[in-house]
């Protein structure tokens, strides 16, 4: 080795290195520069690379210039319907444009991951976002049908198809091909493979209104993704190529044969045996046919109600917020109790039922105009349906003579038996029932009603029915229909004499009452129901019981209408300023709700304390986390670790003190009387201790009840829309009490016969009911009719137990003349002196004080 090569070895290797690929560069320079000064081809083989490499630069930052962050899906919350949920905490309904049901990766079978890997990207789990050869097989066939107006199909990856359905939209071209790339990389590189396809299977549309695997399971098989069998898996993996085409029942051939090619790939790929191969094959499609009955609560009025509140408080779209109603996959705690709701609609259906009698038809549901299309599809459209009883919804479709074709939102027919009304014409939407091989032509009431039930104690609402079906009429008579309450509202103004230092053993005049209203209007005069002028005079329980008009005016009156008007604004029957200082108000002439009646009477059950009515206890957002709740009370100390031995901690009472106590007390014990032996005798045999009044307004146009127990109130009205005469025979005591019976006959389980209990500070006396005065010497007994009851008194107005001072001084008189009789012996004695007081006087009297 000579001394050169011993010199080279001695020198580091990191050098050596360096100079040889030095030299390397060196040589390339010098080569290039030659070949561009020489070879004028090389010259533009090089100016066209450059260029080309410029242009694939500048087409770069053109295509992904104003392409979304791929890290905004870290974040990225999907639509999500709201669900609702009872008292109860099961789910009653969905508040949901598109079906929508977000899963975790471990919610996800692993077959079911399998049959879309298979289907759309076998190559899922180990590219990076782009399958090279899924993209060439795409441009050769875009290319080929150039041209033919079809649509080229296939090449892009699981990734790529999430990047077009939630952030790129799905428009056909090459551009957004390229785009869906570039993202698709960047969204590799962002997210895990599982979260990945996670979110395509909660947001790949499916068909039938359904957004992700879950929501389509339902939709197809009514089944959750957890229980889908091999070969029902395999088809929801055909659904994003055509989910529409796929489920139409002309095209399950095809979709049959698309299906056992997904189940031959997953054998390929060896996530299914043969024999599973085969036995997959050997099923049906097995898919549901027609619109998948939802689970939802036959409350449509109350959940109705609750949508409107939520829209108000948090959006409808997911514009309006993250929280909205149909975006915001909201979790709502209501009060809505399914047993009380289906008693409370049954009882005001057969109410409406008995009221049309045999009325017969009264007219179509609805019109449809023949000349906007086929009638059937506009009937779908319409969204009117009905659930009563068999009883459908149809339309007619053409009609001869006495006979009359039909047709269904389904787009089944059928005809019409027997007569059909002369009136009945083509494009009417009507109720029909099945009936032999045909149809029987059914009428829905043209009278209406409303019925509110609730809890007294917390003001929650427990069931809403504002009408027949919340299907054909989304007009909620429950709390929109503004109706005068007729004598229902006579309660609040006996309320306010008794504030006014009336008792309920207060003796009022029965007798005419008027008075003078001016110059324009001249004399008043009320009169008792029926045109009656009264006579006499009575204590103001017989008053309230028998639901004397002259008695009430007479306490209003002597109480002062501004006090009578107060008390129902302060009661919630009325805004502030709405009812104006006149007699007839204290009658029920002023319009009020149903809503707003039960309200007030559950204030008097619950010790003059009001609650606002809610329909909603709480609402969760998507993650839990409680946004908003009705009740608002603190309770200091509640959460505490450990119990640190002081008293245990309390809620504030809710609602506001909105009449004094005792009054609501007195006022509740004298409207026992009208279950008792008033106007709502009817209710007496339901056999438990109840409370209530009826209600009747002028024409009569509205027959009411309101009652209840201490527990549960309820209300009812019957009337039209339009309001107009409901005949004379109609009174609240024939028409809105047997409302309450039913339901009441319909729920008793719910009624447990707890008596009312009275608040600190009344005092029960025993009285004579007639007269009013205080009995001593007898004891209430079970016959309603008893003379002596118990009655409720603030202290210091019950009757005193002495007699009237007449009385006093007539007796006084009969003893001063005994013992003048004495005095002058029997010679001053004449006639009979059968006269003597009795011996036994002061037991009889109960003493004189």
């Amino acid at each position: 080795m000579s001394e050169t090569d011993d010199t080279a070895t001695a020198q580091p290797l990191h050098y050596r290195i360096r100079r040889e690929a030095g030299g390397a560069i060196a040589g390339l320079t010098a080569w290039f520069r030659g070949s561009w000064r020489e070879k004028r081809w090389f010259r533009l083989l090089v100016i066209t690379a450059g260029a080309g490499l410029l242009l694939l630069i500048a087409g770069w930052f053109v295509l992904a210039r104003d392409l979304p962050d791929a890290e905004v899906l870290l974040e990225y919350e999907p639509n999500l319907p709201s669900v609702v949920r009872g008292a109860d905490g099961e789910i009653v309904h969905r508040y949901e444009r598109e079906r929508r049901v977000a899963l975790q990766f471990k919610d996800l079978p692993p077959q079911l991951l399998n049959a879309y890997t298979s289907a759309e990207d076998k190559t899922f789990w180990t590219h990076g976002g782009i399958d090279a050869g899924g993209f060439i097989g795409a441009v050769i066939d875009y290319v080929s049908k150039i041209g033919t107006g079809e649509r080229a199909v296939g090449g892009s990856t699981i990734t790529q198809q999430l990047a077009k359905n939630i952030m790129i939209g799905d428009e056909y071209s090459i551009t957004r091909k390229l785009r869906e790339m570039i993202l698709a990389t960047r969204i590799e590189s962002v997210l895990s493979k599982e979260e990945i396809i996670t979110l395509y299977l909660n947001e790949i549309p499916l068909g039938r209104r359904s957004f992700g695997v879950q929501a389509a399971a339902r939709a197809y098989f009514d089944k959750d993704v957890d229980d889908l069998a091999l070969h029902e898996m395999a088809y929801l993996a055909i659904l994003p190529k055509a989910p529409e085409s796929y489920s139409r029942e002309a095209n399950f051939d095809e979709a049959l044969t698309r299906r056992n090619i997904v189940l031959g790939q997953m054998y390929d790929n060896g996530h299914i045996t043969a024999e599973q191969r085969d036995a997959a094959r050997a099923m049906p499609l097995g898919i549901i046919q027609g619109a998948r009955a939802e689970r939802s609560a036959d409350a449509g009025y109350f959940l109705e109600e609750v949508r409107r509140q939520l829209i108000e408080r948090f959006g409808e779209t997911a514009e309006d917020g993250r929280n909205s109603v149909y975006a915001g996959g909201l979790w709502v705690r209501t009060s809505l109790d399914t047993e009380l709701q289906d008693a409370a609609r049954d009882a005001l259906r057969a109410a409406l039922i008995r009221y049309h009698g045999n009325r017969g038809w009264t007219g179509p549901v609805a019109t449809l105009n023949p000349a906007n299309g086929n009638l059937a599809s506009q009937l779908a459209s319409s969204n009117l349906s009905i659930s009563y009883q068999d009883w459908r919804i149809a339309v007619v479709t053409g009609r001869s003579g006495q006979s009359a074709a039909i047709a269904f939102a389904d787009g089944r027919e059928g005809s019409l038996a027997g007569g059909v009304p002369d009136a009945m014409k083509t494009g009417d939407v009507i109720a029909v029932s099945p009936q032999g091989n045909g149809w029987r032509l059914r009428a829905v009431p043209e009278v209406s009603g409303g019925f509110v039930v609730q809890d007294p104690h917390t003001g929650r609402v427990l069931a809403m029915q504002g009408g027949f079906d919340s299907r054909l009429s989304d007009f909620n008579r429950a709390t929109q229909a503004n109706r005068q309450p007729g004598s229902t509202i006579k309660p609040f103004v006996y309320a306010a004499g008794l504030d006014a230092g009336m008792t309920p053993a207060t003796m009022v005049p029965d007798s005419q009452y008027c008075y003078y209203q001016g110059a324009n209007l001249g004399e008043k005069c009320f009169t008792n129901f029926g045109g009656s002028r009264g006579g006499g005079e009575y204590p103001m329980r017989y008053g309230l019981e028998q639901s004397k008009n002259l008695m009430t005016v007479h306490i209003a009156m002597d109480t002062g209408m501004e006090q009578v008007i107060n008390t129902f604004e302060a009661m919630g029957i009325a805004d502030k300023g709405v009812y104006q200082p006149y007699p007839a108000f204290a009658l029920g002439a002023g319009d009020t709700t149903v809503l707003r009646m039960v309200n007030a009477y559950s204030a008097l059950v619950n010790h003059g304390r009001l609650n606002a009515p809610t329909v909603i206890d709480y609402v969760q957002d998507r993650d839990g986390k409680v946004i908003y709740k009705s009740d608002t009370r603190e309770c200091t100390g509640c959460n505490m670790d450990e119990w640190d031995g002081s008293p245990m901690p309390r809620l504030a009472p809710r609602g506001r003190q909105a009449m004094d106590a005792r009054t609501a007390f007195q006022v509740v014990n004298m409207l026992t009387g009208v279950i008792e032996r008033g106007t709502a005798t009817r209710l007496r045999d339901l056999n438990i201790p109840l409370f209530g009044k009826t209600g009747t307004s002028t024409g009569p146009t509205n027959a009411w009840f309101v009652g209840g127990s201490p527990d549960i109130v309820a209300g009812a009205y019957v009337g039209f829309d339009q309001p107009r005469n409901l005949g004379g025979w109609i009174q609240g005591g024939n028409t809105g009490a047997p409302i309450f019976g039913d339901f009441v006959r319909a729920s008793r389980d719910r009624w447990d016969g707890r008596p009312f209990l009275a608040p600190e500070g009344v005092r029960m006396v025993r009285i004579d009911r007639r007269t009013g005065r205080r009995v001593l010497d007898g004891w209430p007994t079970n016959d309603p009719m008893s003379a002596v009851i118990w009655e409720a008194f603030k202290p210091d107005t019950e009757p005193r137990r002495s007699q009237r001072q007449d009385e006093i001084d007539a007796l006084r008189e009969l003893i001063l003349a005994q013992l003048r009789r004495r005095e002058e012996g029997p010679a001053g004695a004449s006639g009979d002196h059968s006269s003597e007081t009795p011996g036994n006087f002061v037991e009889e009297q109960g003493g004189i004080y």
